[in-house]
């Protein structure tokens, strides 16, 4: 057997990393991630104007959330981007199926009572449920930012709850344990965030 001949690494011109369709600034990503998420939290807390606040509220309406996931889906949950992204799903998921969210949310109250009380979804019907992703994501802009980030765990954990109480299959539970997962980040950002850390 010959021995196993190894390259060395070709190095590629960025034009041609782009015309491959590969990313050719992988820091300028990043930079660019954790800078739209900081103007943005700035923008909305500085502007003291319902429409600006509204318009921010609605930003994926417009950008679709694809455009929100390409620019921060890949950094980490515990950070500004990873958090704000994590909002905007969780008030996106709640739009797109009130009724199944309201449905676990309900399912979910008799286990964390505590969580309940700080999400604030009452009485606990799909109108809520919306009206509540609506306010968090709202007061991430004009509010206190952890408070809007400890809101949205304790949603997350009163949803968690219910579906793992409804579940039917081994895919509903993973879901359940990937939502008591994002509620963990979104606590630990809020954690973040009061101790100026949250980048």
């Amino acid at each position: 057997m010959s021995p196993r001949r190894y390259h060395r690494p070709a190095f590629r011109d960025p034009a041609v990393l782009e015309e491959m369709g590969e990313g050719s600034d992988p820091i300028g990503e990043l930079h660019a991630a954790h800078e739209t998420a900081a103007v943005l939290v700035r923008a909305g807390r500085a502007a003291d104007d319902p429409a600006v606040t509204a318009r921010l509220v609605a930003i994926v309406d417009d950008v679709g959330l694809p455009t929100v996931a390409d620019l921060w889906a890949q950094r980490p949950a515990r950070s500004l981007p990873g958090a704000l992204y994590r909002l905007y799903v969780l008030r996106e998921w709640v739009r797109a199926d009130s009724d199944g969210a309201a449905r676990e949310y309900a399912a979910g109250v008799r286990f964390t009572e505590p969580n309940h009380a700080v999400a604030g979804v009452d009485p606990t019907g799909p109108d809520e449920v919306r009206r509540v992703a609506d306010e968090i994501l709202r007061g991430a802009f004009t509010g206190d930012f952890a408070i809007a980030l400890e809101r949205a765990a304790a949603l997350c954990h009163v949803v968690a709850a219910g579906r793992a109480d409804l579940a039917s299959g081994h895919d509903t539970v993973e879901r359940a344990a990937r939502l008591q997962d994002m509620a963990r980040d979104l606590r630990a950002c809020a954690h973040l965030w009061r101790a100026d850390d949250l980048a």
